[in-house]
């Protein structure tokens, strides 16, 4: 009904699909995992053969083989190999390793392959010292792979597809909080009425969020600071030993770089209801685009009223 391509996970979800939905779509995709460690340079990567996700290479040709005997007529490859690099490289060398993949699946398994899925990968400078990806360098990295691999191999028709959802989007949103409380003891804290539930990165695996104050972005940054939320957990925390302006209560911090992996992966941990968005437009105008919770949306799923009726 929605036309969307259905991009399996495993081989074994071939015929549990199958069992469940009786014919299979005739276009289908696999996710591949090459297993090892990805390196790109002399750089370690990330580490597939640790990833719960793909197909390894022998699942490939197998489970091609097996979809091509049921009835699909139209393959895809998917992989996703490293989160958030902000190299130039990882795209060209993931374009390569898949292309080449590509030619040995059409001659092991006679599948007519029409897009390569390179998904998302390319990362964001979180830290201002940070190198850029340079987007145009790594198509044309992309392109000169094609024009290699899968030209000669009369393969030049394979669409090429990404999701580059953090690139687009994470240097485009913000979270702003506002400051309740000043804590000194044996640090200092920043209390905030945000917390990991409105953003989960720091709190889930250390990620660096440049901090700013709103109205102090030219002072001296010459106070340390622990910036934190107010969940019952203490890796609630943007961040740790932050440099940062002297910081006031009622100021308003801004937490940048949040357009990506943050209202997405809110949660209502300690019954903390989520925030609303607002859009700034280029004249300068906001928009309300999704209103805050309230404690019905909390508890609108939660059926236990009938349980007081006779009390």
């Amino acid at each position: 009904k929605l036309g969307a391509t259905i991009n399996l996970d495993d081989i074994s979800h071939i015929d549990y699909l199958k069992n469940l939905i009786g014919e299979l779509p005739k276009r289908m995709s696999c996710r591949f995992n090459p297993g090892g460690i990805f390196q790109v340079s002399n750089d370690i990567m990330d580490n597939p053969g640790e990833a719960k996700y793909g197909f390894t290479r022998q699942q490939m040709t197998q489970g091609f083989k097996k979809l091509k005997a049921y009835g699909v007529e139209s393959f895809g490859i998917h992989a996703f190999l490293v989160s958030n690099a902000v190299t130039d490289d990882y795209y060209p060398q993931l374009a390569s390793l898949l292309f080449k993949m590509a030619v040995e699946l059409t001659e092991e398994t006679g599948a007519r392959i029409d897009f390569i899925n390179l998904s998302g990968g390319i990362g964001i400078p979180y830290n201002p010292n940070q190198e850029r990806a340079n987007i145009y360098t790594i198509g044309e990295g992309v392109r000169l792979a094609f024009e290699k691999i899968l030209v000669p191999a009369g393969l030049g028709h394979i669409a090429i597809y990404t999701e580059l959802g953090r690139f687009m989007l994470g240097p485009n949103g913000c979270l702003v909080a506002k400051v309740l409380h000043i804590k000194d003891t044996y640090k200092k804290y920043v209390g905030l009425d945000a917390c990991a539930a409105n953003l989960m990165r720091p709190a889930m695996y250390g990620a660096y969020h440049h901090i700013t104050v709103m109205g102090k972005e030219d002072e001296q940054y010459d106070h340390i600071y622990d910036i934190t939320g107010g969940l019952c957990e203490n890796n609630d925390k943007f961040a740790i030993d932050r440099r940062l302006p002297l910081i006031e209560r009622g100021d308003l911090i801004v937490i940048h770089d949040t357009g990506a992996h943050g209202f997405s992966m809110g949660y209502n941990y300690n019954g903390k209801l989520r925030s609303a968005e607002l859009l700034l437009k280029p004249d300068g105008s906001v928009e309300l685009i999704r209103r805050a919770e309230t404690p019905a949306d909390y508890f609108a799923t939660f059926d236990f009223m009938d349980r007081f009726k006779d009390i």
